[in-house]
């Protein structure tokens, strides 16, 4: 019975280690940017940028409201009460001294009738929502742009990693090779010192790329606020030119959907409804105000008095030190500094979408170059090797084939995440890039 209860204590323990592990299992792959979708929600969801965009654009929605009470009507109370002494003379030989309370209360309502500037106010606040609407969006879609940068940037100190790492393991071999060669008579020192000089080089090109590979990880988990983990890679890949194959309807795209250049629009048309608001008060304002009120308590007890009325006032201002004209002014200059801005953005905006697309339309061609420079480089390395080993080829030769060898791997992988980059980048400055462009991205990814 004894060993019965502890097979089963046993048991107990290997079941909580193997939940215990799975568990830290599942809390570790949630805690890892393991694709680039994944790396955008979790980027999206814990960003400051987007979460201080959100909130502006929560306060901005607050203006309507605002602009709007000042035409609204407006009711006010007061009450008060208070115990008084009073001494009172000429009544009399004496002097009289008493004490008496007083109360008062009282309502006030009052309704705007006409206020220029008020209405140019409520008009003013839906430019002002505009405005923070185009700086969410382009917060977002910069993000976007930032996660896709920061992921295959990673992806690629990665596959850099990778090629100096294969890159020392045939430098070491041909460098074994020729000390082995040394050994039995049939090498020379000089190209026993020129491979290990090559390998030593090749080492500290080790160091720098998992130097790179953590800097680019660090990045990524920057804007994730996640661990990065081991991150999915592009298999195989088929290049796309852009669609429309001409920069003037992306360019179109871009002065129509870009949120940079629709927020500086907004930004001018406030500016624009600031003049007007500015020049609204030198314009008379009427107002409507209805009134009760009860008081209670003076030097002789019984009296109390209630009034009602209404008045409508009208206020023309005349003369305010020159203030109103040094507001328009102002108002004037800044509503010409947004038009300025809007139209070296314009200008800015043009040039990076016309940027862009030659980007992704040059990444086609280099990244077929560079994939067929791979295959010709690695026949040529093989080829070197069979070359030395008759001795058709010297050991400057294979150690110079091993090297362009790697060289070309880099440029490979390098034209391989340019074009997936690029393909993002012309979306983004052209306005039109959403989170299904991140998905399609994200399907080439295994």
């Amino acid at each position: 019975m004894q060993l019965h209860a502890s097979s089963i204590s046993g048991s107990l323990r290997l079941r909580f280690f193997v939940v215990t592990v799975l568990l830290t299992m599942v809390t570790a792959a949630t805690a890892r940017a393991d694709d680039l979708q994944t790396a955008y929600e979790q980027a999206q969801a814990t960003s400051p940028t987007i979460a201080q965009a959100k909130a502006e654009l929560d306060a901005d929605f607050q203006t309507r409201p605002l602009a709007r009470a000042a035409l609204l009507p407006h009711l006010g109370a007061d009450l008060s009460g208070g115990i008084n002494s009073a001494r009172v003379t000429g009544f009399g030989s004496r002097p009289i001294d008493t004490g008496y309370h007083s109360d008062n209360l009282s309502a006030t309502l009052t309704q705007s009738l006409f206020d220029g500037q008020a209405w140019e106010s409520l008009k003013q606040a839906g430019s002002r929502i505009r405005v923070g609407e185009e700086a969410l969006a382009a917060a977002e879609q910069s993000l976007m742009l930032d996660v896709t940068q920061a992921y295959f940037t990673a992806l690629q100190a990665q596959a850099n990693e990778r090629v100096a790492r294969r890159q020392v393991e045939l430098l070491q071999a041909i460098a074994d090779q020729t000390k082995s060669s040394l050994r039995i008579g049939t090498g020379d020192i000089i190209s026993q010192q020129e491979a290990q000089a090559k390998l030593d080089n090749a080492k500290t090109d080790l160091i720098v790329a998992n130097n790179q590979v953590a800097v680019a990880k660090a990045q990524l988990q920057r804007l994730t606020h996640h661990g990065a983990g081991a991150l999915q890679d592009v298999e195989e890949l088929r290049v796309i030119s852009p669609r429309p194959d001409s920069p003037a309807p992306w360019i179109e795209s871009a002065m129509r959907n870009q949120p940079l250049l629709e927020q500086a629009r907004a930004t001018l048309k406030t500016a624009k409804e600031q003049v007007e608001f500015e020049k609204r008060a030198r314009w008379p304002t009427l107002s409507l105000n209805g009134f009760v009120g009860h008081s209670a308590g003076t030097l002789i007890p019984p009296l109390a008095i209630n009034q009602t009325g209404a008045v409508v006032n009208l206020s023309i201002p005349f003369m305010e030190g020159g203030a109103i004209r040094a507001k328009v002014r102002q108002a004037e200059a800044l509503s010409r500094a947004s038009g300025d801005k809007v139209l070296a953005l314009k200008d800015q905006i043009r040039l990076n979408t016309q940027a862009a697309f030659l980007t992704l339309q040059n990444s086609v061609a280099r990244f077929e170059a560079a994939r067929d420079s791979v295959a010709s480089a690695r026949i040529s390395m093989e080829g070197t090797r069979k070359g030395y080993e008759i001795g058709s080829r010297s050991i400057v030769d294979l150690l110079t084939a091993t090297t362009d060898y790697a060289a070309a791997q880099r440029n490979y992988y390098l034209a391989l995440y340019t074009h997936l980059v690029a393909r993002v980048q012309l979306k983004a400055a052209a306005g039109v890039l959403t989170s299904k462009d991140i998905e399609s991205i994200n399907t080439l990814l295994h």
